[in-house]
């Protein structure tokens, strides 16, 4: 079986997630021939992928969120506009992704969460097997915890999750923790963990890691350092304006997103502190380390996120930095346990199946009418 894949390029989660599936197909003789990354003035694709990588490597532009002032919150009303004054460019971005699937003859395309991925199969209905793969579309379970007084917001993450997944044949949700699904195209997966992560022997070392998807809060680590300067930390951020291993005072240090550096630090950490994705978030918790998330204000789906990993025991949330409350947790004696490493038991077999098994239903796709209330199917 030959496979495509579409992938948001919006910080690191579903790009390794992609390099996670590349492999198990790999290793079950099917071929990656080409992964598509969305791409955007601000974002470009880290070199972690090309390295790690067999497929060919191509880019396209996708809408992306935009910012205040600071870096910190997503601004909801600049983004949408924005991206709608790029429809034009994006109109003909649809048009590559065709193209390249015409190049690349897949049996299967997979889209992990891009925008115009999902429109691509709506619009254009390719007479390819279509798979939609991302944490974000756990809302269709009737247990998603949906987090409180962001209505503006939770219509926007939902509206989302059904634009990425439009025309799609079978949509896998990815989960903190086992559950069943309720509806018979939605199927429930543990995480897609890079294999490097397997082979890792954590230690309890004496420092914090820290990843901030957004250099705003990079100022809310350096504040709270300023007072506890004997605690190491080593954060990791996307800050091409100051050098690498920039060190704003002693025992704390700012890398560049590096995917070895950063599964090694994640090994010996005591304790991680995060921007609440889903991906670092796992990795975490499969090496047994306490978490603090710090859900990217304006974000609805990290709000989600961390309300999510807070019940599979993954750590506590925050709206702030506060490296102390970590400390604290850490001090406690907590760790998520040996539940999640069971959940992963037998990851890869779950996902050759349901990819294996993709058949092309045309009827089973999202009705607009699930935005009344709980997401639900329609079979018409």
């Amino acid at each position: 079986m030959k496979v495509l894949f579409i992938v948001q390029g919006e910080g690191r989660g579903h790009m390794t997630q992609a390099l996670a599936l590349e492999k198990i197909l790999s290793n079950a003789n099917h071929l990656v021939t080409a992964i598509a990354v969305g791409t955007s003035n601000r974002r470009s694709i880290p070199k972690f992928v090309a390295q790690n990588t067999n497929a060919n490597l191509k880019t396209f532009k996708s809408p992306n969120f935009y910012f205040d002032k600071n870096s910190k919150s997503v601004n909801l009303w600049k983004t949408v506009t924005f991206n709608l004054l790029s429809t034009p460019l994006f109109l003909r971005e649809l048009i590559r992704l065709h193209k390249f699937r015409k190049e690349f003859k897949p049996d299967l395309i997979v889209n992990f969460y891009d925008i115009l991925g999902g429109l691509y199969f709506g619009l254009f209905r390719p007479s390819t097997q279509r798979v939609c793969i991302a944490h974000q579309y756990l809302a269709l379970h009737n247990s998603f915890p949906f987090a409180e007084g962001f209505k503006t917001q939770k219509w926007a993450f939902r509206l989302n999750n059904q634009l990425t997944a439009i025309g799609s044949h079978k949509i896998i949700a990815l989960s903190f923790r086992p559950l069943k699904s309720d509806s018979p195209k939605l199927i429930i997966a543990p995480p897609l963990l890079r294999k490097e992560v397997f082979s890792l022997t954590p230690t309890n070392g004496d420092y914090i890691l820290a990843y901030v998807v957004n250099k705003g809060y990079a100022q809310e680590i350096i504040e709270w350092h300023k007072e506890n300067k004997k605690i190491k930390i080593h954060c990791f951020w996307d800050n091409k304006q100051l050098p690498d291993e920039w060190k704003p005072h002693k025992n704390l240090t700012f890398h560049y997103i590096n995917d070895q550096k950063f599964l090694h630090l994640m090994a010996g950490c005591a304790g991680y502190a995060s921007t609440a994705g889903f991906e670092s978030i796992c990795e975490a918790m499969y090496l047994n380390k306490p978490v603090l998330m710090v859900p990217v204000k304006g974000q609805y789906e990290q709000a989600c996120n961390a309300q999510d990993a807070k019940l599979a025991e993954a750590g506590l949330s925050s709206t702030t930095f506060n490296i102390g409350l970590l400390l604290k947790h850490i001090t406690k004696g907590h760790s998520p346990g040996p539940t999640f490493s069971n959940w992963l038991n037998g990851h890869e077999e779950k996902f050759l199946r349901a990819l294996e098994t993709t058949k092309t239903e045309t009827k089973r796709l999202p009705t607009w009418e699930s935005y009344k209330g709980v997401p639900r199917w329609s079979n018409e």
